[in-house]
């Protein structure tokens, strides 16, 4: 209880965070369609959210060093804000395109200042607990901001207002807190090749699991409109893939503790695979069979990036963990800038299911080289499996020692 009072400002701040951040992409996807967007532009729109995601996540640490965690926290929400409040004022694919890039900004560069924050607070002896309730709040609060268009008009200024209001909200929080700011950590080098170096296999498992992510969250409810469902199914259509993947995390975790990680890499895939095709073929079932696939979709892919996570982590030295979550990081963002647009276009051209059929392709090609590397080097077992949270560059300044302990 002690711990929950400590973090509570915090863990506001990401729940705040979370419904408005969270809410505004399949808002946008609906509200695209409905004002005659095409599916190319509306997948755009989620790769430039990833742009900016991409962006905050480089320019925070520097901007706390600059001008302290608060004032920081403020300038990114003010961002976020204002690219959510220009939505029915500049209303066109490429305006809006730089509105959710302003968002992805936003996301990066607030979730960044809340974990350098936690990171200050918590002792070896909390670090397991703040983690569980972070992890937990994070996910809770993407599960809810998924059922947010089910309520909100797509296209409708009131809509994206009360976005900007739960955005804006997410200052009160933290900038009200009495707490001492922490000091300001390093900003991680980003070194691209360390993942390739340690583990080929796992930065190329980030890079599917981005691929299987983003395209789902951010282009999902352009599919769900294509396959019948109105937007409150759409809603639990987006939750039922965020449910599935909170559910898998503890026996997928399991498994990667127990057994070779590039076996569940490969067996987690092939199961994507098989989601994939049944969700494909029976895009014409009943809601409730819709959401089921949409379900186990989630429970076979969401799971990947932490797999993958754990096992660049197992090659890695004590000193390079901060580096290495910074550099997976990268790749999951690049991963996530290009399958919104692919995505889009390839619905666009050849229905619905085309979506799907890209991301069995991705994981296909997962499968052939993990088999590959199997044969190149024995595996190395020497961290615990982490569910890592896909938020900023500072994350692995969290999960680093939980992954020793």
């Amino acid at each position: 209880m002690r711990l929950m009072i400590s973090f509570a400002a915090l863990f506001l701040s990401v729940i705040l965070l979370q419904l408005s951040s969270g809410g505004v992409g399949p808002l946008d996807a609906l509200s695209g369609s409905a004002l005659g967007f095409s599916t190319g532009q509306i997948g755009l729109l989620g790769s430039s959210h990833f742009l900016g995601f991409f962006l905050g996540c480089w320019w925070a640490p520097r901007l706390m060093g600059s001008v302290g965690h608060s004032r920081a926290f403020a300038a990114f929400t003010a961002a976020g804000a204002i690219g959510l409040m220009a939505h029915m004022m500049l209303v066109g694919p490429l305006e809006w395109a730089i509105m959710r890039a302003a968002t992805g900004l936003c996301v990066a560069g607030c979730y960044t200042i809340i974990e350098a924050w936690l990171q200050a607070k918590v002792t070896n002896e909390t670090r397991g607990r703040a983690m569980g309730v972070y992890r937990v709040v994070d996910m809770g609060g993407s599960l809810v901001s998924q059922m947010l268009i089910s309520v909100l008009a797509p296209a409708s200024y009131v809509s994206y207002n009360l976005l900007a209001i739960l955005c804006c909200a997410a200052l009160v929080p933290l900038t009200l807190t009495r707490a001492e700011q922490p000091e300001t950590p390093d900003a991680p080098r980003l070194r691209p090749m360390l993942p390739v170096r340690r583990s080929p296999l796992a930065a190329a498992g980030v890079v599917v699991a981005a691929l299987s992510s983003a395209s789902f969250r951010m282009v999902g409810p352009v599919y769900g409109q294509k396959v019948g469902l109105p937007a409150d199914q759409i809603a639990w259509f987006l939750a039922a893939f965020v449910a599935g993947g909170a559910i898998a995390q503890y026996p997928v975790g399991w498994l990667a503790d127990k057994f070779d990680r590039r076996w569940v890499l490969i067996w987690m895939s092939v199961a994507a695979v098989v989601s994939c095709a049944v969700t494909a073929l029976t895009h014409s079932l009943s809601p409730a069979g819709i959401l089921l696939t949409a379900s186990f979709f989630g429970l076979t892919t969401f799971p990947i990036y932490s797999v993958s996570a754990a096992h660049a982590h197992d090659f890695a030295e004590d000193h390079e963990r901060i580096e290495l979550s910074a550099a997976l990081m990268f790749y999951f963002a690049v991963g996530a800038i290009a399958a919104p647009l692919l995505a889009s276009w390839l619905i666009e051209a050849y229905g619905p299911p085309a979506m799907f059929v890209m991301i069995a392709v991705g994981h296909a090609v997962l499968i052939v080289f993990g088999l590959i590397r199997m044969r190149a080097r024995p595996t190395r077992r020497r961290t615990r499996y982490v569910w890592s949270p896909r938020t900023s560059f500072l994350i692995g300044r969290l999960t680093s020692r939980s992954r020793d302990d």
